[in-house]
């Protein structure tokens, strides 16, 4: 199986920052190590709660912030955002705050980031500046608990690759401190472009600006469920048990691609594009340019093109995190206008180099198995054409030592 792994957010019930903690603490998160590195941010006057509760019959981890009486912390997840606190957050308060803290980079740079996308959204929607953004104290408080409780939580899954499901909305209205907005409110509404959304039948608020903002930083495509075999699931519950649905917010965190007893299989992106006025000195560049990137695989097959013009069909295959860079690069580098892309299956053996010893140098062997048995090796090449050019002799007595050399060490 393969060892890249694909985080999933399933969000066809909405999402909310609480809910993605509980979600995460589900998985395999743990309250005391976030307890101890939420410490080092200069909030006090709050406890966080997290307790096993059932939505519509699955058992999800809720996850509470909770704060001393005199503060009057707006509601989570399908909950008003009603309050009525005089205090506030700017923007760089927060940032501060954040920097400031002994969080690791990665946590402060992806917290920091959140917040600066909810200031954007929340000028763009009030005419504002970020830095002119301003955030209820208890909200603001509650708000950098869930994001930053989450960029913690999450950094331990890192670098997995997010993957996100289509959005629930919610429908109809929802009370804000400026009065009575649609759903989704409007700064979830700027967060949200771009990103595939929907509405069913469930009433009021599904994702909340919080939620939204969080998805903006982590999520690198939005899809359908990918090819990916699953290791484990942690569901975060909303506030409400909705009736006719499960509130909750489910995180998978799998492998991608599968295995069988035929070797391992993955999902693959096959780009391709028709190029006829092209020189192939460029050619040269871009393959050495698309392997360095990434890409499993790029050959060039030749065509007779529109005009009976010679050209070649350009074939690049990547993994699906790779695609943007690909395209990029492919009109970057390349003449041509445009291109095609699929999705594709494809199936390898496992493969690992062992290093052998001959009379010219180490040599590494690349060795392919099916199910721990070998069917096929092959010395390094580049190994080879290295020590044919250093010793002076021709590059196939190199390659044959090495055959020779792995053959006897694997006897033995």
């Amino acid at each position: 199986m393969g060892k890249n792994q694909i985080l999933y957010i399933d969000a066809s019930c909405g999402i909310s920052g609480d809910m993605t903690i509980g979600a995460l603490l589900d998985l395999g998160g743990k309250l005391e190590f976030l307890q101890e590195k939420l410490a080092s941010v200069s909030l006090r006057g709050y406890r966080l709660s997290a307790r096993k509760e059932l939505r519509a019959g699955i058992q999800a981890t809720k996850f509470d912030v909770i704060f001393d009486e005199n503060s009057d912390p707006p509601g989570h997840h399908g909950v008003s955002h009603d309050v009525h606190h005089h205090h506030h957050r700017s923007f760089g308060d927060i940032r501060r705050m954040i920097e400031l803290s002994s969080l690791p980079a990665w946590v402060k740079e992806r917290s920091v980031s959140a917040f600066l996308k909810l200031a954007q959204a929340e000028g763009a929607v009030h005419n504002q500046r970020p830095e002119e953004v301003h955030f209820h104290e208890v909200g603001a408080a509650d708000s950098i608990i869930d994001i930053v409780g989450c960029m913690i939580l999450m950094e331990e899954l890192m670098p997995a690759r997010i993957v996100c499901s289509p959005v629930n909305v919610g429908r109809g209205t929802l009370k804000c401190r400026h009065g009575i907005y649609p759903v989704p409110g409007p700064a979830a509404e700027h967060l949200l472009r771009g990103v595939p959304t929907f509405s069913n039948e469930v009433e009021g608020e599904l994702t909340t600006p919080t939620g939204a903002a969080l998805l903006a930083v982590l999520v690198g495509s939005y899809g359908s469920r990918p090819l990916m075999s699953a290791l484990r699931a942690g569901y975060g519950a909303g506030t409400r048990d909705t009736p006719g649905g499960a509130n909750v917010l489910r995180l998978t965190l799998a492998e991608e691609g599968y295995a069988d007893a035929s070797g391992e299989a993955g999902e693959v992106i096959v780009v391709e594009a028709a190029i006829d006025d092209m020189s192939p000195q460029v050619w040269g560049y871009f393959q050495e340019r698309a392997l360095s990137a990434g890409a499993l695989d790029v050959y060039a097959v030749p065509a007779l093109m529109k005009k009976n013009r010679p050209g070649f069909v350009l074939t690049i295959v990547c993994e699906s995190a790779r695609f943007d860079e690909m395209t990029r690069l492919v009109f970057a580098e390349t003449t041509t206008i445009g291109l095609r892309y699929t999705t594709a299956l494809r199936r390898t053996l496992d493969r690992e180099i062992v290093q052998v010893q001959t009379e010219y140098g180490a040599v590494g062997i690349k060795v392919a198995s099916l199910q721990g048995r070998r069917v096929n090796f092959v010395p390094e090449y580049e190994d080879c054409r290295r020590l044919a050019a250093e010793k002076g002799v021709p590059l196939k007595d190199v390659t044959a030592a090495a055959s020779r050399a792995y053959l006897n060490s694997a006897a033995s």
